[in-house]
This record gives structure tokens, C-alpha cells and sequence, in this order.
């Protein structure tokens, strides 16, 4: 009797089951997903309930900041509402979406401009907007102030101010979580000024000789970040950085192709940017939310009816996977404490759901299907992707 040859070892022979697609993937339910699975989390990026954590970013962001507050972290705030004011006045006026009132910031193009500005390194040309009712906007936060500012001192005089927070939350923070969203955007073409929307949308008139459309490659992408972390170890050597890409498509794209086409490549410029710091820097790391929540199965649970709005379902299985990965409590801090109902619940997320929005302004038009005050599809307003498709199953298999 011969003895059997024993199997050819080759590099993947004994390799963990994350880096097989049927082990961690395709053979596993969606609940279980964990891309975070792997090498150990640098102890550097474990956060306690004493590190302060500060986020921006997209529209996405939101939901994270809100998530930390809820669970009992850190959130460090520097820019608060004045007292007495209510949470959902706060709320419109930009106050706590981020850790600072600077709206949205979509790209890294963006952030980079907000330190370098802070620092007075960079004072852009364009200080106010003028709105349709005649009130100003600032340009770089076109929607923190519904009744808009009665003068272009006003809005100076409020920046100022804004900018002293700004100073103060990267010198205080231990950890920033920031939420890249977009690679396009509008530029003055005199000084290279990046807006968080195209003049003409919430504010300012629309000058093609005044402001550009840059769609930005994932070598500036590289640069743009690279210049804020540098300028941030700075001011704050100790800090580190966490970096995410929204999983949120475009609204509307100013590229000539299709609006699809210009969302899969926005993303995979940022994701491969992303990756890129963290694969250079020690004091950088990727967190994957992009992937659970556009993952195979994630893409048709975790999307509502406009198939851009991220359901709770899907917010909760990214936060359950940072919380996993990157907190001192882990799985028990994923979601706080609560008796209430599953309906309570679900009513509360669709509240907190509401992010403010930039980028919502540029589909234009009416949009029933969101509330009016809302940037995004709430979960009690809109069924989910599976929901249409498991009615429209029900329909076909009913007798004719």
C-alpha cells in the first residue's frame, strides 16, 4: 500500500478565515460580517471612555458622532449651542452634528483648507454669499444659520469665532474620525477655495469664469490628507486619526457620465486614498463602514427605498463593528442600554436620521418621499430595498 502524497503547501495553505471570501463573506449571514476581522487593532487606536473623540465629514458622520454621544464616550464638542437653546434649533444651526460647526466637510481637499484656514495659513477670497432673500451665508458653511446673517460683517465676525473653536478641537482631541465623502466639488478659480456646494445652490450666484468644477484624483486626495495630518501632528503630536469612507452615493454628478459610474469611482479614489495613509502612517487607521454597508447582501438590506439613505439596521452593524474593534466596552457599548420597544427604537432613529445634508440640495425639486426638515429617507417613512422586493414577490406568487 502506497502512501498518499500529502496535499501541496502553497502561500495560502493556512491563511485565517478573513482572508478567504466563503469563510467570511459568502458563508457567513450578514449579521456576522466583521471586515474588521484580522491582525490585532493597534492598542494606540483603542478607545476608553477618557479619549476625547472628534469627528467630521460627510453626511455620514453624523450618524457616528451621534452614536459615540449615546453611548457614554468621550464626544469632545468645542462649539456648542448657547443655553437654553432647543435641541432641534441646535441642530438645524449645525450645532453638535459634528464636534465643531463646520457642516459638512466632503472632501479631503476641504478638511485640509479647514486647518490650514484656522491656522490662518490660507484666507480665501470669497467671504460671504449672498441669498435669494437677500440675508449672507458663509460660504464654506452655506446652511448652519436658516435666517442667514444680516451682513457680510456678520458672517466675518461669526467665522472668526467658529475658527477659534476649530484651533481648540485639534489641539484638544485625542482621536479624529473623519468620514470622507466625495471627490467632486466647486472651486474658486482665484485662489483654489473648496465650497461644500456649487454657488447658486443655497447661496452665492454662479460665475463659470469664478468657480470650477474639480473632480479630484486619488493623488491629491493622497496629498490633500497627508498636508492636514501633517499639520495636525503639529499642533497635537499625540493625535491620531481614523479615517472612513461614507457609503452614501452621489446625489448628482457634474462629471459627463452616468451618475452611477461617478459614485463607484468617487468611492474607490477615497478608499484607495484612504488606505494609502493608513498603510503609511502609524497614527492613521481605516475603519471599513463603506464595506459592510455596500457588502453583497449589506447593499440590498441596509439601503431604504431611495437606495442612498443607510437604514438603522445598517448604522447599527457599522457602529456594532467599531464599538468590537475599537472601544474598551466592545460589543456591550454597541448600542446604550434600553428597554424600550423595537418601535420606540426605530421611531427615535429615524428622528436622530434626519442629517443635515448639503449635497441633498443639488437634486432640487420637491422629494415626497423625505420629510421636509430631513436630509435622508427615515426609517418610519421609507421601506427598505428588501421590503419592495419581498412586496413585489408576494404580488407575483398571489393568484391572478
Amino acid at each position: 500500500m502506497t502512501d498518499r502524497p500529502s496535499p501541496q503547501k502553497n502561500p495560502y495553505s493556512g491563511l485565517a478565515d478573513h482572508a478567504f471570501w466563503d469563510r467570511s463573506v459568502g458563508g457567513v449571514p450578514l449579521f456576522a460580517l466583521d471586515p474588521m476581522a484580522g491582525p490585532p487593532i493597534p492598542s494606540a487606536f483603542r478607545l476608553t471612555r477618557q479619549t476625547r473623540i472628534a469627528t467630521a465629514g460627510s453626511c455620514f458622520a453624523q450618524h457616528i458622532a451621534d452614536r459615540l454621544q449615546a453611548s457614554g464616550y468621550r464626544y469632545l464638542v468645542t462649539e456648542d449651542a448657547p443655553a437654553g437653546t432647543a435641541p432641534e434649533a441646535a441642530r438645524a444651526r449645525g450645532f453638535r452634528l459634528f464636534s465643531a460647526r463646520y457642516g459638512n466637510v466632503y472632501t479631503a481637499r476641504q478638511l485640509r483648507q479647514l486647518i490650514e484656514r484656522a491656522y490662518g495659513r490660507f484666507t480665501p477670497q470669497d467671504a460671504a454669499w449672498t441669498r435669494p432673500d437677500g440675508r449672507f451665508a458663509d460660504p464654506f458653511r452655506p446652511r448652519i444659520e436658516p435666517e442667514g446673517f444680516p451682513s457680510p460683517e456678520a458672517v466675518e465676525a461669526e467665522r472668526e469665532t467658529h475658527l477659534v473653536h476649530v484651533r481648540r478641537l485639534f489641539e484638544e482631541l485625542d482621536v479624529f474620525v473623519f468620514t470622507l465623502g466625495l471627490t467632486e466639488g466647486w472651486q474658486a478659480t482665484a485662489d483654489g477655495a473648496a465650497f461644500p456646494l456649487c454657488p447658486g445652490v443655497a447661496a452665492g450666484s454662479f460665475d463659470p469664469e469664478t468657480y470650477v468644477f474639480a473632480n479630484q484624483p486619488v493623488e491629491e486626495v493622497i496629498a490633500d490628507l497627508t498636508a492636514f495630518a501633517d499639520a495636525l501632528k503639529a499642533v497635537n503630536p499625540s493625535a491620531r486619526i481614523i479615517l472612513t469612507v461614507s457609503p452614501v452615493p452621489l446625489v448628482a454628478t457634474y462629471a459627463p457620465r452616468h451618475v452611477l459610474q461617478s459614485t463607484v469611482h468617487s468611492k474607490a479614489v477615497l478608499r484607495v486614498a484612504a488606505q494609502r495613509l493608513a498603510d503609511t502612517r502609524d497614527d492613521t487607521l481605516y475603519f471599513p463602514s463603506y464595506e459592510i454597508v455596500t457588502s453583497p447582501e449589506g447593499a440590498f438590506r441596509y439601503l431604504e427605498s431611495d437606495l442612498r439613505s443607510v437604514s438603522k439596521d445598517g448604522v447599527d452593524h457599522v457602529m456594532r463593528v467599531f464599538f468590537r474593534h475599537l472601544t474598551e466596552g466592545g460589543d456591550a457599548d454597541a448600542l446604550p442600554a434600553s428597554s424600550r420597544s423595537l418601535h420606540e427604537a426605530r421611531a427615535e432613529f429615524a428622528e436622530q436620521a434626519a442629517v443635515i445634508c448639503d449635497e441633498e440640495l443639488l437634486a432640487g425639486g420637491a422629494r415626497p418621499w423625505l420629510d421636509a426638515s430631513s436630509s435622508s429617507a427615515p426609517t418610519a417613512r421609507s421601506r427598505s430595498w428588501a421590503g419592495a422586493f419581498s412586496s413585489l414577490r408576494r404580488r407575483l406568487r398571489s393568484p391572478r
